[in-house]
């Protein structure tokens, strides 16, 4: 075997998976050294993730609306208001938290579910449904707070946003817990790679050389456990971040590993094909845009809680930083492909360039000119790399 060509035919064959992680390696270096070395400092890190949060749980629900060849413009606001609803819950009605959560998000699927319904059943495109969602949750925002900002008061509910898990052993300087929970999402990852490999190699499907593969796990595992340990040095993971885990964890088993996963991704890439073998478009419709808006409830509670308030404006631009994080973490602009695990990395990708730009003091107006530039790139990087795919096949 010729070795020295193993890495770059590797990346070349998978330059849609691995492109996302260079692409994020590559801006974290780069606004690490233009910083002095301030970016990758533990305090920096953390509330990279905390900011990146509600648009990561976004951008989960966005991927597969767009891979069922669909989109939802009315989540930015739809977050905003559920967002006012859980604060007013909290706020003036005293509701505790552990009711607050599960009546934001069962508001936001029966949303989504007349979203599905109108898209489904009554065929008008998804694009003037949720346009016509995103004008409505935006006046009824306005109504709910009366153009006031509402403040939450509540510290549970308030450290979800901006609160850590606790430890359960005392040493200065470290945060034990986070430790622990870093090392199982190490061994959970190398667990999932090995049975995704065993099973690609039983169904004849190629697979990398057993070097290259060792080498990918020593390598991912060891950037994970550099981000745990420095988040470990500060105060330990925060609510948010494991939030988000939880969703990542629940759409990637189900997207991957269950039978509605793969009609999602039968949808996306042939609506007609489908139908005609038993799978049931409307239904798939319905689960995806009630999924939606259900993480649009939950997005609208962690934006709401780390802002401790509700705000007139709360959801703008939401669903665009969404949509952007889905394209860039590889979701295919024409449907049927993209991973969550991706989108999470898209996100991350635009909440980096944000907070580098934060820290460089770059003008608002280069930041929005430079994020367009990254989109397009992202949605260029899908044709082309569609295209090649297509020609190699």
């Amino acid at each position: 075997m010729n070795t020295k060509n193993m890495i770059p035919g590797a990346l070349k064959e998978n330059i849609r998976d691995y492109g996302m992680f260079m692409a994020l390696g590559l801006i974290i270096l780069i606004f690490n050294t233009l910083t002095d070395g301030l970016f990758l400092t533990p305090r920096v890190i953390s509330d990279l993730i905390d900011m990146t949060g509600y648009i990561a749980v976004l951008a989960v629900g966005m991927t597969l609306v767009i891979v069922i060849r669909h989109i939802d413009l009315s989540v930015g606001f739809v977050a905003g208001f559920l967002g006012a609803v859980a604060a007013i819950l909290s706020s003036k009605l005293g509701m505790p938290v552990f009711l607050i959560i599960p009546i934001v998000m069962l508001i936001g699927i029966s949303i989504g579910t007349w979203n599905g319904f109108l898209v489904a059943n009554m065929g008008v495109p998804a694009f003037v449904v949720t346009l016509a969602g995103m004008l409505l949750f935006r006046g009824a925002l306005i109504r709910i707070t009366n153009s006031e900002t509402i403040f939450t008061g509540n510290d549970t509910f308030n450290a979800i946003g901006n609160g850590y898990i606790p430890d359960f052993m005392n040493i200065e300087g470290l945060h034990v817990l986070t430790l622990l929970l870093g090392l199982v999402g190490i061994v959970l990852y190398i667990v999932n790679e090995v049975r995704n490999r065993n099973k690609q190699a039983s169904y004849g499907l190629h697979v990398s050389s057993m070097g290259l593969f060792i080498a990918k796990l020593v390598f991912v595992s060891g950037i994970i456990s550099y981000f745990v340990y420095q988040l470990a040095s500060f105060k330990g993971f925060s609510w948010t971040l494991l939030i988000v885990g939880i969703v990542v964890i629940v759409y990637h088993f189900v997207t991957t590993q269950t039978t509605l996963g793969r009609h999602i991704y039968a949808v996306g890439g042939n609506p007609e094909a489908a139908e005609l073998s038993g799978i049931s478009v409307h239904k798939i419709t319905y689960i995806v845009f009630g999924s939606m808006t259900m993480l649009s409830a939950l997005s609208g509670i962690l934006f709401t809680a780390r802002l401790q308030s509700a705000t007139p404006t709360a959801g703008t631009l939401f669903e665009l930083d969404a949509i952007a994080a889905a394209y860039v973490g590889g979701v295919s602009a024409s449907g049927g492909v993209g991973k969550v695990t991706g989108s999470i990395i898209g996100a991350l990708v635009m909440a980096s360039l944000t907070k580098g730009m934060d820290l460089m003091n770059v003008g608002v107006s280069y930041q929005y000119i430079i994020r367009a530039l990254v989109l397009v790139a992202a949605v260029v990087f899908d044709v082309k790399t569609r295209n090649m795919r297509s020609k190699k096949a």
